[in-house]
């Protein structure tokens, strides 16, 4: 039976796509830095060969929000390693506005390493996690009842990790997905203090959205102890909201699952259900 390694196995879209392959029968190998089936870390490429054994196809990620010496060249060295180790297609979690920027941002080389990897391969760049208001990021502002970010009145279409994870398991598993780029979101564009109104409503609290600026924000987490650099790089991609520079909705989900994402509403339904904000 062939394997399909998952990196970041242990993280929001990384378990989720675990979820679906084993329930459709798929013999998958998880990798993490702990609490996986492998040890792998993308820093240390003595970690990469007993992961890559005998694995055709792999999930592959690289988290820009922590910093890391020498970023931009760990996703195409593992790539070029994994293809040698004989596998046959990738499939990388990016993210939104990768086509658009500058040579520099950070996930370029990724994408570029995957591509002319010469085997098949598809890209997926997400916009933000509905997700990010109930596992990581802004819960705990959600328990307090103000989220103090700075995007103004700036809208995003908020994208379920439920519905990345299944373009992801079903390009890992499809060739009818080979050499696509995908752009994944929901279904419309949202601000901040609609999505806290939803989620107040669903999980019967006051949640309240207070746009700050984004040099304040950054001060703030940094005083929490998130490193100056993610801080700053946070408050950065949060003003783009502000700006309404991500508030585009894509169809990447219905292209590559001929239906559409899921609505933030669903999302908050459940996550509510769920216990996520008790």
């Amino acid at each position: 039976m062939e394997t399909t390694l998952i990196l970041g196995a242990t993280g929001k879209t990384g378990r989720r796509v675990v979820r679906r392959l084993r329930a459709a029968g798929h013999s998958v190998r998880t990798a993490s830095r702990t609490g996986s089936d492998v040890t792998v870390d993308l820093g240390d490429p003595a970690t990469w060969p007993a992961a890559l054994d005998g694995a055709t196809a792999v999930y592959l990620l690289e988290p820009v929000l922590q910093p890391v010496p020498d970023r931009e060249a760990r996703i195409p060295a593992f790539v070029t390693e994994a293809v040698s180790a004989g596998v046959r297609r990738l499939v990388l979690l990016s993210a939104h506005g990768v086509g658009e920027a500058a040579d520099d941002h950070p996930l370029k080389s990724a994408e570029w390493a995957v591509r002319g990897s010469g085997v098949g391969w598809t890209i997926l760049r997400p916009g933000w996690f509905a997700q990010n208001f109930s596992e990581s990021f802004w819960k705990p502002w959600v328990l307090s009842g103000t989220l103090a970010v700075p995007t103004g009145d700036g809208r995003t279409p908020f994208v379920d990790a439920e519905d990345i994870a299944e373009v992801a398991a079903d390009a890992l598993t499809d060739d009818k997905h080979s050499g696509r780029t995908y752009q994944l979101t929901g279904p419309r564009a949202i601000s901040f203090a609609e999505a806290a109104e939803l989620i107040g409503k669903a999980a019967g609290r006051t949640v309240r959205h207070v746009d700050v600026t984004a040099e304040v924000f950054a001060e703030r987490l940094a005083s929490n102890g998130v490193p100056a650099e993610t801080a700053k790089m946070l408050a950065g991609l949060l003003a783009n909201i502000r700006d309404d520079r991500e508030a585009t909705v894509s169809d990447g989900v219905d292209r590559a699952l001929g239906r559409p994402p899921r609505p933030f509403e669903d999302y908050v339904t459940e996550a509510a259900a769920a216990g996520h904000w008790d």
